[in-house]
């Protein structure tokens, strides 16, 4: 990155983190399409793995304690989850299902799959996926299930591996090498990796520019 380059960057992630320390509010929770909100705004949904630190992220990149609950028992959050950023709304934040829920009944388990693909197919105001991946643990099939579902949806994800502080300079290296090669596979996929903590901050400055970006495009700071 050149100083210019770094200097516009600088730049955005100032920009966004003014805009984050604005409005943003819960808006709704849709345990089925018929309830979500009227698609007036673009929209931002981050996906994940059961526990694999959705919640927390959300709380990062808001700089809130407590907008997104993070649970104890992974897998609680059933429904697809709005927040509205900015005032008035700009955009808004979704927080879909986890998934790779290992209690959670068949049923149940298919209900949410369902609500997600259809979500993820018919929602023409969504920008762009999150698709979170823990450092510690890598792609699972799970994460390889949910990727190939956008590929087939034609929504573009950027993948964000979360909890960096968790694990080995090396090891984490490691991953982010592999987890890039095999992103570069997935014809929706953006090519660049996130690397995450929300525990220690890493990251969050430069995601939170990227989201902004994504969901109002690449001159919204300019404006």
């Amino acid at each position: 990155m050149t100083p210019e380059q770094q200097k516009e960057q600088e730049y955005r992630e100032r920009a966004a983190s003014k805009l984050f320390s604005g409005r943003v509010d819960f808006l709704l929770s849709a345990p089925q399409l018929k309830f979500l909100p009227d698609p007036t705004v673009p929209e931002i949904a981050f996906c994940g793995r059961s526990n694999v630190g959705k919640s927390s992220l959300l709380n990062a990149l808001t700089g809130r304690k407590a907008i997104a609950r993070a649970s104890v028992t992974p897998g609680r959050t059933q429904e697809l989850n709005f927040f509205e950023v900015g005032e008035p709304t700009l955009f808004r934040l979704v927080d879909m299902p986890g998934y790779g829920f290992a209690k959670a009944p068949p049923k149940v388990v298919e209900k949410w799959k369902r609500l997600v693909r259809d979500y993820l197919r018919g929602r023409q105001v969504l920008q762009r996926n999150l698709v979170l991946v823990d450092s510690r643990h890598g792609l699972k099939d799970v994460d390889r299930d949910m990727m190939k579902m956008l590929d087939e949806a034609a929504v573009g994800y950027r993948v964000v591996l979360t909890k960096a502080d968790k694990v080995k300079k090396s090891e984490l290296d490691k991953t982010v090498e592999k987890v890039a090669a095999e992103a570069k596979k997935h014809v929706a996929a953006y090519p660049e990796i996130h690397v995450t903590s929300s525990e220690k901050g890493m990251g969050i400055a430069a995601l939170r520019a990227a989201v902004i970006e994504d969901a109002l495009g690449a001159d919204w700071a300019n404006s």
